[in-house]
């Protein structure tokens, strides 16, 4: 599988379908709705507005789809997702393009607006459709065959958790399983499923496991007598980008609580990850990037100033870099100003204090007003971290909060920030108890987060930047 060859066939396919949808409507103004408006025929024309459109049109509506999900887990789309995606996207962006762009059209009544958006809708969906859905049914096809499949770990031994693979695995129709193996509660010697995979530990391994196997998709399959484990192993895999399914109870079928998404498929619940909307999720990684770029930019001077000043005002490197944990556990280097001693931790690593004397002159005053932070733009824009999310730490400091608060773990889900609301509410922790504390806000942002909640927070950020509360 290329998850980027076969996106880039779909956006090849959205920028040309968008590009002939626009010039076919072009056509019809000229030839069917001007003439009604003036009463001659009108010459059809081409001006380099129209090309400019040819362009900025297209543009659109792949951003559009990139903002409402479309090009997400593009492997796993069906016919029938893509059909009512593709209605309801053309809609919305036939409704936006409606108002900003055609009502100033010259028309002979309110009636030639109808026709106007009706054109517009019925070109561009029909024309966007007909591709998509083409591309869709041979990765369909080539799922059915077993060509395209993804690595998937059952976690469970039993009796269920066979019946789940064998009902999978024997169905005329492949769902795209590619079982490697599983993972059992407890080291057992002979399980019902080692007959059929490879038994690949227990559930102590369990992300180990997934990193090595590549896994893209878990399936939880236990007893109601192991259901308390339940939602340790939730836990574990909130650290792992996995896609997460569990066999229902028959009580939670009988209330109503599971929901199935394929009509004809095994009855398995899928846990969402997805903590913001689609939409909000993928727009935020734009103002990322977009909000990064500019306070580089603006920056520019005072971090050369920054720079000078941390080379001439003590001895190292102007940048400090060191490990931390970023999503899913997984390390990344973090970029900052140096604003202490090179040897700052030659006893260990060690948390920062206002009264720190490791700290220099200047690396007091740029913590102060959180100057030292200002490399981190350049994390943002690698993809590791957030503009707003928990901030990132070290592994040392994890393994001693997770003593006391084993649901750390939670803040993996998203990528770490340059400023969160457990900063904005602490500031920096100095200790493990204030990191604990910090936690809490921390929770209560990835159980609440929104675009509007991060702005809020990025706007505290820089009030207690202005007042010189950083420290």
């Amino acid at each position: 599988m290329n998850k980027k060859k076969q996106v880039l066939r779909y956006l090849i396919s959205d920028f040309l379908s968008a590009s002939a949808a626009w010039t076919l409507f072009h056509i019809f103004r000229k030839e069917y709705i001007e003439p009604m408006k003036f009463g001659y025929d009108i010459p059809l024309t081409f001006s380099d507005r129209f090309f400019l459109g040819l362009f900025i049109i297209p543009t659109f509506w792949i951003l559009f789809y990139y903002l409402t999900g479309f090009y997400k887990n593009i492997y796993r789309h069906s016919r029938t997702d893509d059909f009512l995606r593709t209605f309801v996207q053309s809609l919305s962006g036939v409704l936006i393009l409606f108002f900003l762009l055609l009502l100033d059209d010259e028309i002979q009544s309110y009636k030639n607006y109808y026709l106007l958006f009706t054109a517009l809708f019925g070109l561009h969906f029909f024309i966007t459709l007909i591709p998509r859905l083409v591309l869709t049914s041979k990765t369909v096809k080539k799922v059915h065959n077993k060509e395209i499949g993804f690595n998937t770990l059952i976690i469970g031994s039993n009796q269920q958790a066979v019946d789940i693979y064998q009902e999978l695995t024997e169905s005329t129709s492949s769902p795209g399983n590619k079982f490697v193996g599983f993972v059992s509660l407890q080291k057992q010697d002979n399980c019902h499923l080692s007959e059929f995979i490879p038994n690949l530990g227990t559930i102590k391994d369990l992300e180990h496991t997934i990193e090595q196997q590549k896994i893209e998709e878990v399936i939880i399959a236990l007893d109601s007598s192991e259901h308390n484990q339940i939602s340790k192993i939730i836990n574990q895999l909130g650290m792992c980008n996995v896609i997460i399914k569990a066999i229902p109870d028959m009580y939670d079928i009988l209330t109503g609580k599971v929901k199935m998404d394929h009509l004809f498929g095994t009855p398995l619940i899928q846990l969402s990850k997805d903590l913001m909307p689609v939409w909000q999720s993928n727009l935020k990684q734009l103002l990322d990037i977009g909000l990064s770029l500019f306070a580089l930019t603006i920056s520019s001077p005072l971090i050369l100033v920054l720079a000078l000043g941390v080379k001439l005002s003590s001895k190292g490197p102007v940048f400090y870099s060191h490990e931390r944990i970023g999503r899913y556990g997984k390390p990344f280097q973090i970029y900052k100003f140096r604003s202490m001693r090179t040897d700052a931790e030659k006893n260990g690593p060690e948390l920062s204090s206002k009264e720190d004397s490791r700290l220099t002159n200047l690396g007091r005053f740029m913590r102060k007003y959180r100057l030292d932070e200002i490399p981190n733009f350049f994390n943002v824009l690698k993809g590791e971290m957030s503009l707003v999310g928990p901030r990132p730490e070290r592994q040392f400091f994890i393994d001693q909060i997770v003593k006391k608060a084993p649901h750390y773990s939670h803040l993996h889900k998203v990528k770490p920030g340059i400023t969160s609301w457990g900063q904005v509410k602490y500031g920096y922790a100095e200790n493990v108890d204030q990191m604990v504390k910090r936690l809490r806000y921390d929770i209560l942002y990835i159980e609440n987060m929104s675009l509007f909640v991060d702005f809020k927070i990025l706007f505290y950020t820089v009030l207690t930047i202005i007042r010189g509360r950083g420290v």
